[in-house]
This record gives C-alpha cells, sequence and structure tokens, in this order.
C-alpha cells in the first residue's frame, strides 16, 4: 500500500527476492496533476502495471467494503504501507494472517507524522534515518522491528535525502518481512517520553524570515526544495531560493539587506551569518544562477529582501 514516486524503489527491489511474492498493490485514485490538470496515475501504479501486478485504487479503504473482500480473498501473510496516504482501520489491520508492516522515515519515536523528510532538515539534524514498525491504530506508534541511521551532511536535500532513504527502504522491509514470518524478530515498544511530531508543511511556511541565523535559512531552503519551496520579495518580485550556503563572515546591516553580490551569488544579511543565494527562480520565469539575474533585475548592494 503505497502511493509516491519515494515508494517505488522499494516495490521495485522487493520483487526481486524470489521468496516474497507481491500479489497486489493498493493505491490513490489518478488525480489531476500539473498546470494543464491532466489525470496523473501514482507512481506505484504505473510501476506495478507495467510489472503485471494487480492494482487496486480506492478514496478510502475505510469506508471501501468491495476492496477490504477482496484483499481478505487474497489471504496474504503481511500488509506493507509505505507513503499510502490514507489511514487504516483495525478491520483492515486484521487482515492479513502476520501483521501490517510500516515503513516510517525517520528513528521513531522521533518524527511521528507526515513530515519527517523535510522536517529533521529544516530543524538542522546531523542524522536521521528509516524505521519499520507494526501499525497500530495511533499515528507512528507501533513496535519498533528495525532501524537504520543515515546520516544529513550540512549541504543535503530534501529530495536527496529521499532518494537515499528510498534506496535503503527494501534493505531494511526484506529482512523485517523475513524475520516476522520466521518468529525470530520480537519488535521493541516506542519510547513515549522521546515523541515528537513531523508537522506537515504549509504553503505559508515557505516564506524566509530573515531575523534567523544563516544556518536556520540554510536548513530552511534546503527543507523545502520539492515542495513549497523558500521564497522571499525582492523590489516587488517574489522569488523562489533554491540553492544556498552559509558565509560566516563579519558584516553590519539590516536583516534582509544585500551586503555582497559575486560570481558566488547574492550574499544577504542574517540574525547571524550571510546567507549566499546561488540559485533561485523569479516569479513568471526559470530557474536560473542567482549571479546572472542580478543585472538584468538590477540588483544592487543595499537592497533588501523582505
Amino acid at each position: 500500500m503505497a502511493t509516491p514516486e519515494i515508494a517505488v524503489n522499494c516495490l521495485q527491489k522487493l520483487l526481486n527476492f524470489n521468496d516474497i511474492n507481491i500479489q497486489a498493490v493498493v493505491t490513490q485514485p489518478d488525480r489531476p496533476c500539473g498546470r494543464g490538470k491532466k489525470l496523473t496515475a501514482p507512481p506505484v501504479k504505473d510501476f506495478a502495471l507495467a510489472h503485471n501486478i494487480e492494482v487496486f485504487q480506492t478514496e478510502s479503504i475505510k469506508n471501501d467494503e468491495n476492496l477490504k473482500e477482496q484483499l481478505r480473498e487474497l489471504k496474504p501473510d503481511f500488509f506493507i504501507t509505505f507513503a499510502f496516504g490514507q489511514l487504516l482501520t483495525q478491520e483492515v489491520l486484521d487482515i492479513p494472517k502476520i501483521a501490517t508492516i510500516n515503513l516510517h522515515a525517520s528513528l521513531l519515536p522521533e518524527y511521528r507524522g507526515a513530515n519527517p523528510i523535510q522536517r529533521a532538515i529544516y530543524d538542522g539534524k546531523t542524522e536521521t534515518g528509516i524505521t519499520t514498525m507494526l501499525t497500530v491504530l495511533a499515528l507512528d506508534a507501533g513496535d519498533i522491528c528495525i532501524q537504520e541511521k543515515i546520516t544529513i551532511t550540512p549541504d543535503m536535500t530534501d529530495k536527496e535525502l529521499m532518494d537515499i532513504i528510498s534506496d535503503k527502504a527494501p534493505f531494511i522491509m526484506y529482512p523485517t518481512i523475513k524475520q516476522l514470518y520466521n518468529k525470530i524478530l520480537t519488535p521493541q515498544k516506542q519510547d513515549e517520553s522521546k515523541v515528537t511530531i513531523a508537522k506537515k508543511f504549509k504553503k505559508e511556511d515557505a516564506v524566509l524570515d530573515w531575523t534567523k541565523t544563516a544556518h536556520q535559512l540554510h536548513n530552511h531552503v534546503r527543507s523545502m526544495t520539492t515542495w513549497p519551496c523558500a521564497c522571499s520579495n525582492i523590489n516587488n518580485v517574489n522569488v523562489k531560493i533554491l540553492k544556498t550556503s552559509v558565509m560566516d563572515e563579519a558584516f553590519s546591516a539590516q536583516y534582509g539587506e544585500i551586503v555582497k553580490i559575486s560570481k558566488e551569488g547574492i550574499a544577504v544579511a542574517t540574525a547571524e551569518g550571510l546567507l549566499l543565494i546561488k540559485e533561485l527562480k523569479p516569479e513568471g520565469k526559470p530557474k536560473m544562477d542567482a549571479y546572472a539575474w542580478t543585472n538584468g533585475a538590477k540588483l544592487k548592494i543595499g537592497d533588501s529582501f523582505n
């Protein structure tokens, strides 16, 4: 049970294990996508159909009695969920013979919820990971099966971390399935005193707050390259900020003020340090090198982002 691109690699790799039989995929319905609002299938559906795997689509597995009956007829040992996007009921959890296993993109109990990858980067974490767990009705609260740590490097973006997690996912899911099937794995309770929640970003969260430090703003930018994309306004133009770095230099300027313009980019004052904007996307234009944009936009030292 999965929907987005990040889950495709896990499905693909699990197909390569000869001792696992994937009977079907359950995913979300096709949705309008892009400027033309063309009806688009979930990435997991496209992959499954290309590999002759039966696909079920539903708006709500909770209320889809026909689907639940079809799943019972399959007599599965396991359900596997990875970014499925729907809550399961106890009735659904009771269908597989052994368990429903969820793959979550954090080191639980840290970052339960919808946005663990982006939140870990936004918060400046240097380490995260992936967890397989037994699914229960409470949000990401099930017993932990296997965990693997992942280092977050200083310039790693949310897309890069998603790719790493996608690559590692099948190699933590496979031993979880095998060890639970062979009854040689004892899942461990989560420490409820260490729970944190990864709330989903909203579009308004994209706006940069220049009263924060350069390191905080750099984390903000790299955590949102997929969506909603960090942004700021200068000279009445909304600009998406795509790539940055931190300059630990002394300066005398107001928050958001341009201190330096060079071929490296646009250096902007923050509460502590300078944020060097390297790549951006002005409203209505393609993404471009920040320095190249300054000429056409006629930016100068002293202009301010806000």
